[in-house]
C-alpha cells in the first residue's frame, strides 16, 4: 500500500527525520506534535492550555491536509511533562473532541525540550 507524507503549509519544521503525518489507505497517521510555529519558536511557554491548543491546531491542520476531520480522529497519545498539566489539557481537548472523543492514553514523561509541556500524536481513519 502506496504512503504519501503530509505535510501542511506553514508547519513547524520537524526536530527530527519525520513527516508530520503520513496517509496510507484511507488511515491518516499523526506524529507526535510539539508546540511549535512555522519557524520552530515555542508556543505558550509555561502555558499548558496555549500549548495544547497550539498542538490541537496542528494536528487539525495534518489530518485535513489529509482528507480529514477532527471528528475522523480514533486515537491519540498524549504526553504531558507534568501531570500537574492534566486539567489544563483537557479543558482545551475537550473542545476539539465535543461528542465521541478517540481512544487515548495519556503518561507523564520527559519531552524533547524543557520548555514543552504537551505533545500528541494521533491515528485518524477516513469514512
Amino acid at each position: 500500500m502506496p504512503k504519501t507524507p503530509i505535510i501542511p503549509p506553514g508547519s513547524a519544521p520537524p526536530l527530527a527525520p519525520y513527516s508530520p503525518g503520513v496517509k496510507a489507505g484511507n488511515v491518516i497517521y499523526v506524529s507526535g506534535v510539539l508546540p511549535l510555529d512555522a519557524e520552530g519558536k515555542v508556543i505558550g511557554a509555561g502555558d499548558a492550555a496555549a500549548q495544547t491548543r497550539a498542538v490541537l491546531e496542528a494536528i487539525k491542520a495534518i489530518v485535513e491536509a489529509g482528507g480529514g476531520r477532527m471528528s475522523d480522529i480514533a486515537y491519540c497519545n498524549i504526553f504531558l511533562a507534568d501531570m500537574a498539566h492534566y486539567a489544563a489539557m483537557n479543558a482545551v481537548y475537550r473542545e476539539y473532541f465535543p461528542s465521541e472523543p478517540p481512544a487515548r492514553w495519556c503518561i507523564q514523561c520527559g519531552l524533547v525540550r524543557p520548555e514543552f509541556l504537551v505533545e500528541i500524536s494521533a491515528v485518524a481513519h477516513l469514512a
